[in-house]
């Protein structure tokens, strides 16, 4: 019963968050985020400004700041790639899911960032947490020690430049070219330049 409860509460949690984001997309494409306040997305999400914040720390995160949960699905999600995927492939699929799990999000997202281009920047920095994340399980799939060996750092740094690069392109273009075939594109441009090192075999 308590798991129920617990269940319960998780869900509509993340409703809420749901509902705080659309609206700041909404909100943002529509108007720019600079002419939108946290009390106009709370008032569309029909939540308090409490609540608003106690799911986002700005309206700028509300739409480019990256969820701990989704940190999670691509770190088990890589972990389940076939162990004899070339790592970049790997995280190529796994990254894709960004585009593809809230694609009716991305031209909103586009259109909001057109509005105040530093918010582009802003995406890229909470990347971070992702790429620590993907660093970790790309060192446990080749078996290098990240503090010895560059290759699990460089390769992931590698599948997020392309992943950045694409967001640029598509920001540039006006929401004319498809962010995540220009990521399936970038990633294929880099693929033959990054054949894994020989190493030990993984745990």
């Amino acid at each position: 019963m308590e798991s129920d409860i617990v269940g319960r509460r998780e869900r509509k949690r993340l409703a809420t968050h749901h509902a705080l984001r659309a609206a700041a997309l909404r909100l943002g494409a529509e108007r720019g985020i600079r002419d939108v306040t946290v009390e106009e997305i709370a008032t569309a999400a029909d939540v308090s400004v409490r609540t608003f914040y106690d799911h986002f720390p700005s309206k700028e995160d509300a739409i480019i700041g990256f969820d701990a949960w989704r940190v999670d699905q691509l770190r088990d999600a890589l972990r389940d790639r076939p162990a004899t995927e070339p790592p970049l492939e790997a995280l190529r699929v796994v990254m894709r899911r960004l585009f593809d799990e809230s694609s009716g999000e991305w031209p909103l997202r586009m259109r909001a960032i057109n509005s105040d281009p530093a918010l582009l920047g802003r995406m890229f920095v909470s990347f971070i947490g992702y790429e620590r994340a993907l660093v970790e399980v790309i060192a446990e799939r080749t078996g290098l020690d990240p503090n010895d060996n560059p290759y699990p750092a460089l390769v992931t740094a590698v599948a997020t430049a392309a992943f950045r690069a694409s967001m640029t392109t598509a920001r540039a273009s006006g929401g004319s070219m498809d962010a995540a075939a220009t990521f399936d594109g970038a990633v294929a441009l880099l693929a033959a330049a990054l054949t894994p090192p020989e190493g030990p075999s993984p745990c």
